[in-house]
């Protein structure tokens, strides 16, 4: 997982609310069981509605209760493999904002005004470590999960967690060990 410390670009605008996993990526492409390829399906049923257009930007700015639905973990997939690295909205699912953070996907929570000023700026900043987004005439502040924020700064996925903790697993397995096979009595 790369690490995030600054996101900067244009900004592709979604303004809807509750876009739900199933219309971020429909139930007919989960075939896969890599992560990548999903990209070209992101939004696959309303890319055919006359006058879709979702730039290729850095940055999704889209309405509250992002990414509801059911909880496939190919909805963040899919918008990373597009080529989004942040998403910002007033809200998010629950999941899906773990799921994102999990591939290194940044979902940020600002105010539904944050959000119609940077899609209405059209390019925005958004400074993990700060914890802000900044655009053409505005700043907001996000909270974000202190460890979930060292993990992203980092670039650090579930697996390299556990393998920065090799000499303390070592450790315990050593200190453990049982000489022969273990034995129960009857």
């Amino acid at each position: 997982m790369r690490a995030i410390e600054t996101i900067t670009g244009q900004v592709s605008v979604l303004n809807r609310d509750d876009i739900d996993t199933d219309q971020i990526i429909p139930k007919q492409f989960l075939k896969r069981v890599e992560r990548t390829g999903f990209g070209e399906f992101l939004f696959y049923d309303w890319a055919k509605e006359p006058g879709w257009e979702l730039p290729k930007n850095p940055i999704l700015v889209a309405g509250r209760n992002f990414g509801c639905g059911s909880s496939r973990e190919h909805a963040p997939w899919a918008l990373e493999d597009y080529g989004f690295q942040a998403v910002i909205a007033p809200s998010f699912a629950d999941i899906f904002k773990s799921n994102c953070t999990k591939i290194g996907l940044l979902p940020i929570a600002v105010s539904a005004h944050a959000c119609a000023a940077i899609a209405q700026s059209g390019t925005a900043q958004v400074d993990l470590a700060g914890q802000e987004v900044r655009w053409d005439g505005g700043s907001e502040h996000f909270e974000i999960d202190p460890e979930i924020k060292h993990r992203l700064l980092n670039g650090l996925d579930d697996i390299a967690l556990t393998l920065a903790q090799d000499d303390a697993i070592s450790s315990f397995e050593s200190s453990h060990e049982r000489p022969g096979p273990v034995t129960t009595a009857l």
